[in-house]
């Protein structure tokens, strides 16, 4: 892959993300794909992430705004930065209740790439931030 080829699939990612189309964002992946999720644990292969997907799509609603991304020359490793503008719409376990509380925050993923597929996502975010702003 090139940088211009990793970036234009996380362009592909990010835009499958915006429209809310888990299958096209599944499409981006390597099967055996690393999933680190934000202050949890890593997660692996697409039918993972594809549960994954389906109890975000549960518990919160979610725009992604502002994306930068970037990739090293070789399109083997790359990066997002973004806001998320979201609606807490579910409680999730360990978490604040859920009553519809909106939140806005920076985030940033690292991404390890190979034959045209992202294969590790590793996101963060400030939790601290979010819990206060749903009211923890």
């Amino acid at each position: 892959m090139t940088r211009s080829d990793a970036i234009a699939l996380l362009d592909r990612y990010y835009d499958a993300f915006n429209r809310g189309d888990n299958q096209a964002m599944l499409d981006c992946l390597a099967d055996d794909v690393a999933h680190d999720i934000n202050q949890g644990a890593r997660q692996s292969g697409k039918a993972v992430f594809a549960a994954f997907l389906a109890h975000m799509d549960r518990c919160y609603s979610e725009r992604l705004t502002d994306i930068v991304t970037m990739a090293n020359d070789e399109g083997t490793r790359a990066s997002a930065e973004f806001v998320v503008h979201g609606k807490y719409l579910a409680t999730d376990e360990g978490l604040p209740e859920a009553a519809g509380q909106t939140y806005e925050l920076p985030a940033g993923a690292f991404f390890d790439l190979s034959d045209g597929a992202i294969t590790r996502v590793s996101v963060y975010y400030n939790l601290a931030d979010w819990t206060a702003q749903v009211g923890g």
